[in-house]
């Protein structure tokens, strides 16, 4: 169904808010999922601090072009939607969980990280980054590792003497 001009420059104009106030977008294919699953997925996004927006492929590309990301604007197939975040990880996490959980009924097909262009390939690799806490708890035990193993030897050279 065709919209006027009005409405186009309407959500246009929605669409480069989007891309200006975002730290990261997704591109998702969300072909074959029932209303009542996007309803679920808008509303688990909307409570974690995701946007969703839903816009024809042609303003999506002319908002993003715009906007002068850096590198090409890949093939957006299917029924396309924007995910968006002021958290760099969060769009691309969430949906690559939605993608595990409804059975690849939405689809990650590309979206901005940093400024440029991403791949389907690469936005994947993205939401495998894992969270602070978890990235935080990694880094203690990176360097936690060799103080322990001092210690160990130092206990082992101390039950020697004794």
């Amino acid at each position: 169904m065709a919209i006027t001009k009005e409405k186009k420059s309407e959500v246009l104009a929605q669409l480069k808010k989007i891309v200006a106030d975002s730290a990261s977008l997704v591109f998702i294919n969300f072909h074959g999922m029932p209303v009542s699953q996007t309803r679920e997925v808008r509303k688990t996004l909307r409570d974690k601090g995701v946007g969703y927006y839903v816009a024809k492929k042609s303003l999506a590309k002319k908002a993003l072009v715009e906007a002068g990301i850096e590198g090409t604007l890949g093939d957006l197939p299917g029924e396309m939607a924007l995910v968006y975040g002021s958290d760099l990880l969060d769009p691309a996490r969430e949906v690559y969980e939605f993608q595990k959980k409804l059975d690849k009924k939405i689809s990650i097909v590309g979206g901005v990280f940093e400024g440029r262009f991403m791949s389907m390939a690469e936005m994947t690799s993205v939401a495998n980054i894992p969270g602070l806490q978890t990235l935080h708890a990694q880094f203690v035990n990176l360097i936690n590792s060799p103080i322990q193993g001092l210690v160990m030897v130092l206990n082992g050279i101390a039950e020697k003497k004794v």
